[in-house]
């Protein structure tokens, strides 16, 4: 397999460090907009027959499919913002290769009712597109990240292996990582922080379909294992909500996240002053600016801060249901990192790491055969106990607690 990463930040950057350990691959070569971006991520790892790095611009369809041929690459692993899943997701189906991304494209709030039902849902115009992928016999692996990703793989597990009817498919996330020196520094991009914890919290109920509420609703106090313990978690959109219930038979699907009350009023601040807005805005001296950028702009860059950080993070799935064996049962399904550890082991924060983790493992999966699929597909779409095997050879098994 040849692969092509397109973005250099924080996670596209731990990709090729994360793989380098591995013999799957025949190449791999990282592309970002900024050429010494990429450049420097490659020769971190001092393998030049491996690795290589080239400038693209992600919002370009016509030159990152130019690209993709010219590498002749087989995957290409979206490693970029959202705002660029368009191009990127159109040039790979041009140039007729796999495509795999860890977040979806953009939801669009209903204009009328955004806080009773969804507009445009997250990935909808990704999985509009599952006939034309089908047809061309292609696969687009959508939302394999940790959260969109290993969350819904740990769904698919519960419902194939521990339950024979499940109530409620809750992810849970949260964390009690500290950042030295700041009063706030998302340790995630805080243009995606900002999508997520700001629009319309999306649900999903078998009786009513998808529908949504306001921001930060229905606060959960929930206790995350080995010491994290109790945070309170509050709805917010997420791809999950919109993937399982596609592939996992349930009756309700919820994504929350354990953000802090410190952590949601600065939220809530940017948006009363209009600064979570994309729209640009003309400035004195004339120039357009998005506020949104701005923010972006003055705040650390997330995977610069591993050295300042401490403690860990976990991302889970809650299960409740029946058990296979007709009881109640209550289970939680989740991954831990510890910062000092990923910052030790590959030099990379915890949450940056984690979420690159599990697309090189997906990608391991295609490249072996094992994960054979086409059209527009989420994780839960394939079979789980592949994907957590190697999870554990990688030496980053998931847990699981009975509740």
């Amino acid at each position: 397999m040849r692969i092509l990463v397109v973005g250099a930040g924080g996670v596209g950057s731990a990709v090729p460090a994360i793989a380098q350990r591995r013999s799957f691959f025949a190449h791999m070569t990282l592309a970002d907009i900024a050429p010494e971006r990429a450049r420097g991520a490659v020769e971190r790892l001092g393998e030049p027959d491996r690795f290589s790095a080239v400038q693209v611009d992600a919002g370009d369809r016509a030159a990152l499919a130019a690209l993709i041929r010219e590498l002749r690459a087989d995957a290409v692993l979206n490693a970029c913002d959202p705002r660029f899943n368009e191009p990127i997701f159109g040039a790979c189906h041009a140039a007729g290769v796999t495509y795999l991304d860890m977040a979806m494209t953009l939801s669009r709030p209903h204009p009328r009712e955004p806080y009773r039902q969804p507009g445009v849902l997250l990935g909808e115009l990704q999985l509009a597109a599952a006939e034309a992928w089908e047809r061309a016999g292609q696969l687009a692996l959508v939302g394999i990240g940790v959260e969109p990703g290993l969350s819904d793989v740990l769904a698919r597990y519960a419902a194939d292996h521990l339950f024979s009817r499940i109530e409620e498919i809750g992810v849970r996330d949260g964390a009690d990582l500290r950042v030295e020196g700041y009063a706030f520094a998302p340790t995630f991009s805080i243009w995606t922080t900002i999508e997520e914890c700001l629009n319309p919290p999306l649900v999903w109920e078998r009786e009513r379909g998808w529908f949504t509420t306001e921001p930060f609703s229905e606060p959960e106090l929930f206790t995350f294992p080995e010491g994290i313990g109790a945070i309170e978690c509050v709805n917010v959109e997420h791809e999950e909500v919109v993937l399982i219930p596609r592939w996992v038979a349930c009756e309700r699907v919820t994504f929350k996240y354990g953000l802090g009350r410190d952590f949601i009023d600065v939220l809530k601040t940017l948006h009363m002053l209009g600064l979570d807005a994309t729209e640009p805005v003309r400035v004195p001296g004339g120039a357009l600016v998005a506020p949104r950028d701005v923010v972006a702009a003055v705040l650390p860059d997330p995977a610069t801060l591993g050295e300042r950080m401490t403690g860990r993070t976990c991302a889970g799935t809650y299960v409740t249901g029946t058990g296979r064996d007709g009881r109640p049962r209550r289970t939680y399904l989740y991954h831990v990192v510890d910062n000092e550890w990923s910052m030790r082991e590959y030099g990379a924060q915890a949450v940056v790491w984690q979420t690159a983790l599990h697309p090189v493992i997906a990608l391991e999966l295609l490249a072996t055969g094992v994960w054979r699929g086409v059209g527009v597909l989420g994780p839960e779409a394939f079979d789980a106990v592949p994907f957590l095997d190697l999870l554990a050879e990688y030496g980053a098994p998931h847990r699981m607690e009975d509740r």
